[in-house]
C-alpha cells in the first residue's frame, strides 16, 4: 500500500503568493497519488484562489496562519513576535508531526532561523545546511552549503559531506557520489584556513567518496556530484550561477531574433535548444532542503512559480520514501559517539 506523504506549503511566501503557491499545490495532487497537502496562510485568500481549480478535495486542506512575515523583517524578532504567521504555523505542523515536510517560497532568514527554532535539529547535528541541486554536464550537483552557515567550522563541513552523500544516493540515485570541497586549485596544499584544516578530515572519512578540490569553473562541468562549502562561498556560486545561466538564455533568444536568416534558423533548432536550455531551469530542480532537522523544510525561490513549488513536493515524497532523515540520524549519530 502507497505511504501517504503530507506537505505543508506556505501560501504566503514569494512574489507569486498566493496564486501560483496554491496552482503548484493543486499540480502536486493531481500528478501523483499518495500526496496530502495543507496549504498555511489566510484562509479566505486561499479558498478563493482553490476556486479556480477542479482537485481532489480531500487531498488539499487549509490551515488559517492570518499573519505575513515580510522579506525586509528581523528574522528572529519575525518567529518570535508573528506565531501566527505562515512560517511559524507552517513548521509547527512539522514539529507537531502532522506534516512530514514544509515548503516556503518566503523569508530565507525567516525559515533558516525557525527551522532550528521550531522544528529542531536532529541529535549529533551542530548545523543544518542548505542545499540546492544545481544543473551541470553530467546531471546536477548538490551545492551544500549556500546560504545557513556563513561561519562553519571545519566539523560543520565534514557533517555537509555526510548529509549531501545520503541525499544524493537515496533521492537522487547517485551510487557513491563523488564529494569535493570547493577550492582556489587543486593542490592540497591549497586554499583558505578553513579548506586547509578540512582537506585531510575529509580524506580520511570512511563514510564518503572524497575526490579532493574542485575549482568553480569545474563545477558546470560535473566534476563532483556534492559540492562541500561554507555558506558564503556557496551563495556566491549559486548567485552567480542563476545570473549566467539566465544571462546566456536571454542572450540566445536575442541573437536568434536578429534577423530574417537566424529566425529561419531557430524555427529549424527550437525543438533541441529548447530541450538543451530546459537543464539550467532551476525549477525543475524544486527547492533546496535544510538538513538534519527532525523534520524536512524546503526553501523555495522567492520567484517560485507553481511548477517549482509542484516539484518541491515532489521532492519533499521522494525525501520520505527514502527515509532520509533515518539515514542522517544513523550516520551522524553513529559517528558522533565514535568521535
Amino acid at each position: 500500500m502507497e505511504e501517504t506523504v503530507i506537505v505543508a506549503v506556505d501560501a504566503m511566501g514569494g512574489d507569486h503568493a498566493p496564486g501560483e503557491l496554491v496552482k503548484g499545490a493543486v499540480d502536486a495532487v493531481t500528478g501523483r497519488t499518495g500526496i496530502e497537502v495543507i496549504l498555511v496562510g489566510q484562509e479566505e485568500v486561499i479558498r478563493n484562489e482553490l476556486t479556480k481549480y477542479s482537485y481532489p478535495r480531500e487531498r488539499i486542506s487549509i490551515t488559517d496562519a492570518p499573519e505575513v512575515i515580510e522579506t525586509a523583517e528581523p528574522p528572529v524578532m519575525a518567529i518570535r513576535k508573528k506565531k501566527k504567521s505562515s512560517i511559524v504555523t507552517g513548521m509547527n505542523l512539522v514539529k507537531q508531526q502532522k506534516a512530514d515536510a514544509f515548503v516556503s517560497a518566503g523569508s530565507s532568514g525567516a525559515i533558516l532561523v525557525g527551522g532550528q527554532v521550531i522544528v529542531g535539529r536532529i541529535k549529533g547535528v551542530e548545523r543544518p545546511p542548505l542545499a540546492p541541486l544545481i544543473p551541470t554536464e553530467k546531471g546536477v550537483a548538490l551545492l551544500i552549503d549556500c546560504g545557513a552557515n556563513v561561519d562553519a567550522r571545519p566539523s560543520h563541513l565534514i557533517q555537509f559531506a555526510k548529509m549531501g552523500s545520503i541525499y544524493m544516493e537515496n533521492v537522487i540515485g547517485v551510487k557513491k557520489p563523488r564529494v569535493a570541497i570547493v577550492n582556489i586549485g587543486a593542490e592540497e596544499e591549497k586554499g583558505n584556513a578553513l579548506v586547509k584544516e578540512t582537506f585531510p578530515l575529509l580524506k580520511n572519512c570512511p563514510d564518503i567518496h572524497f575526490i579532493g578540490s574542485i575549482e568553480a569553473r569545474e563545477i558546470p562541468h560535473g566534476g563532483a556530484d556534492v559540492i562541500v562549502c561554507e555558506a558564503f562561498v556557496g551563495n556566491v556560486i549559486l548567485k552567480l550561477y542563476e545570473g549566467v545561466g539566465a544571462t546566456m538564455i536571454q542572450m540566445v533568444k536575442q541573437g536568434m531574433m536578429g534577423s530574417l536568416c537566424s529566425k529561419l534558423g531557430a524555427l529549424l533548432v527550437k525543438p533541441a535548444l529548447k530541450q538543451t536550455l530546459s537543464v539550467f531551469d532551476a525549477t525543475q530542480y524544486g527547492g533546496a532542503p535544510l538538513l538534519g532537522l527532525n523534520g524536512l523544510v524546503v526553501k523555495s525561490h522567492g520567484s517560485a512559480k507553481a511548477q517549482e513549488i509542484t516539484n518541491s513536493i515532489f521532492q519533499c515524497a521522494a525525501f520520505k520514501e527514502q527515509r532520509i532523515n533515518e539515514k542522517i540520524k544513523q550516520n551522524i549519530g553513529t559517528s558522533s559517539e565514535e568521535e
